[in-house]
């Protein structure tokens, strides 16, 4: 039983350094997670624990590490001198397997600076009336983006783009598909 209650200790306290570091989450701290973790725990031993799984969470985070590779340094970790139990490398690589996605998608999140496009819509009009003939039944795209960062408030944008217009979008668009086909064979 007491191996239960400390892997669920550990894992909460993983969870806490996720929650505080890249989940934004100013309620849990090292104090709060002391308390309600590890209360028996010398406050010097409890840093310490606590700055070692915060380090080693950075690393795999900063690696973006996938199954192999978290399985290599968890063992390298286990075999260093100071390092950590095997019970241990068990709850990271499971906590590592629950979170990748959600703190790869922190980490993004936190290192833009500038606004994103956070929708794109676009119709066909074609004009059924016109004052000059020749314009009836011509076609226009209308495109609508929204443009913004998460914590701001968006901009949107509208374009009116004639057939000529949309031609020259619609090259320019495959050109840049071509490029990353090409980026992606190389890599």
């Amino acid at each position: 039983m007491a191996d239960a209650e400390h892997s669920k200790a550990f894992s909460g306290l993983l969870n806490g350094i996720a929650q505080s570091r890249y989940y934004g989450n100013p309620e849990i701290t090292e104090e709060l997670l002391k308390r309600e973790l590890y209360p028996e725990l010398p406050p010097n031993e409890f840093t310490a624990l606590h700055d070692k799984m915060q380090g080693i969470i950075k690393s795999i985070v900063s690696a973006d590490m996938d199954t192999n590779q978290i399985d290599a340094f968890l063992t390298a970790q286990t075999k260093k001198q100071g390092g950590i139990t095997a019970e241990q490398s068990l709850v990271i690589a499971k906590f590592w397997k629950n979170h990748k996605k959600k703190i790869r998608e922190s980490v993004i999140n936190q290192s833009r600076w500038e606004s994103t496009l956070k929708s794109l819509k676009w119709r066909i009009d074609v004009k059924s009336q016109s004052r000059h003939v020749d314009q009836v039944n011509s076609s226009a795209a209308i495109v609508e983006m929204e443009i913004g960062t998460k914590d701001q408030v968006s901009e949107f944008l509208c374009l009116e783009l004639n057939e000529t217009k949309m031609n020259e979008v619609l090259k320019k668009l495959s050109e840049v598909e071509d490029s990353l086909a090409a980026l992606t064979q190389i890599s």
